[in-house]
């Protein structure tokens, strides 16, 4: 605000003039006179009471303090401007600071708000509109730095209120350039979030292609994936099945299956497991007039199994590698164990399992007199010994467990020389048979 000021009006009396009421020897002499606040000094001054005659010297005093009084109007005028764009700036302020407390708590909610006005939702177009504000205020202010220099040309203008504004536009300037980074580290995550989104889409359709394709190869007539099963009627050397999946390194293992065989003498090889170095890694076979032996590592145990009825059976092999312990189980009851078959040897890795012949090497040089004739099906293998309760609920259908190791799929088994897959329905069959 700038202080009202109360000019004093210095009048000068010449020799021979005098003041009413005032007595003295005759001189020059010089009369204040006071006049009040407010008071329009555009109206002449009525000095006639007090004043008896004018001079030169008094008219040129009352026009400097006529002069005085328009600058002082001018700068009354241009201070009220200059306060009106402070209350904007402080505005604008104001609502960039309100912004910013608004973003901690809804920061993607909030996109469609501003603190400059109408900004774009685009982080780009908003950086943008931004840096375009900024410029706008740094030319106000030295429009209006301009017009100070032109409006008090004339006298003095206090530096106070160049220093507010200068201030103002540097805590703008701070808060517009904070937004700016805060608003291209979202546009980073924004654009992270983005990428790993697509990655994890890309990895689903690939999983979904692949099933499909599987599907596509498979036989569309069976109603799930495991109700199907391998027919091998004859006993050659070319009729077999071969499973994709190989083993890994085990130190104990599960092998169980449904076989329906009326072969005689001996029901062949259902399966077997060769490696390189070793043809005979694990073997399932009953051969001529023997009983059903398992082969690991070329060692033999005979089981006291028997399932060359003409009916289905469900038969579970355990093995573990801890003093070569192992059991027999046929349609849910154990009916042998015994130990030292191979003991402290794992099962190597990387071979070939075969359905229905027994190899002479890894995948090959079958033997038609060991070559199983009949049926198979739900050939799961688990790296671990099962309980009895789960092979005891598999065998009377009140549950299905998949192999962890080789689980009995469709797209996991292939035939080759006239073996067949057909659907089975294993629990209605073997209903059917009993």
């Amino acid at each position: 605000m700038i202080a009202i000021f109360v000019p004093l009006l210095l009048v000068y009396a010449s020799g021979s003039s005098e003041v009413a009421g005032a007595s003295g020897p005759k001189g020059n002499r010089f009369v204040c006179t006071a006049v009040p606040a407010g008071t329009d000094l555009s109206c002449p001054v009525d000095t006639s009471s007090r004043v008896q005659s004018t001079s030169p010297q008094e008219e040129e005093l009352r026009n400097t303090i006529i002069q005085l009084r328009e600058t002082i109007l001018q700068q009354k005028e241009t201070i009220v401007s200059q306060q009106g764009t402070i209350k904007e700036l402080n505005s604008k302020l104001a609502r960039c600071e309100a912004d910013a407390k608004s973003r901690g708590s809804a920061r993607r909610k909030d996109y469609s708000k501003n603190t400059m006005g109408d900004l774009p939702r685009d982080p780009t177009e908003t950086v943008e509109q931004l840096g375009k504000t900024m410029q706008s205020l740094k030319g106000r202010l030295e429009n209006l730095e301009q017009q100070l220099r032109v409006n008090t040309s004339g006298g003095t203008f206090p530096n106070e209120l160049k220093d507010l504004l200068k201030r103002r536009l540097t805590d703008l300037e701070s808060q517009l350039l904070t937004r700016v980074l805060e608003l291209e580290e979202e546009k980073s995550q924004l654009y992270n979030e983005t990428a790993t989104h697509r990655q994890r889409t890309e990895n689903t359709l690939n999983s979904l292609l692949e099933r499909i394709t599987e599907l596509e190869k498979s036989n569309n007539a069976f109603k799930s994936p495991e109700d199907f099963k391998v027919s091998l009627p004859l006993r050659t050397n070319y009729l077999y099945g071969r499973i994709k999946k190989s083993l890994p390194e085990m130190y104990a293992f599960t092998v169980c299956m449904w076989l329906k065989s009326s072969a005689n003498p001996g029901i062949g090889t259902p399966f077997s497991y060769g490696v390189p170095g070793q043809a005979n890694e694990i073997v399932l076979i009953e051969w001529g007039n023997s009983p059903m032996e398992l082969l690991v590592n070329d060692k033999v145990a005979q089981l006291p199994l028997s399932v060359s009825d003409g009916r289905w059976h469900h038969i579970c092999i355990t093995w573990t590698t801890r003093d070569g312990f192992w059991e027999a189980y046929q349609d849910g009851e154990r009916l042998g164990t015994g130990e030292n078959l191979a003991p402290w040897h794992p099962i190597k890795p990387g071979g070939v399992i075969i359905l229905g012949q027994e190899q002479d090497i890894v995948g090959g040089r079958f033997d038609a007199t060991q070559a199983f004739v009949g049926e198979l099906s739900h050939f799961n293998m688990w790296d671990r010994v099962l309980r009895p309760i789960d092979i005891s609920a598999m065998a009377n259908c009140s549950a299905y467990i998949p192999g962890n190791v080789v689980p009995w799929v469709d797209a996991n088994v292939e035939v080759f020389g006239g073996a067949t897959k057909a659907a089975l329905e294993i629990c209605e069959d073997r209903l059917f048979d009993s």
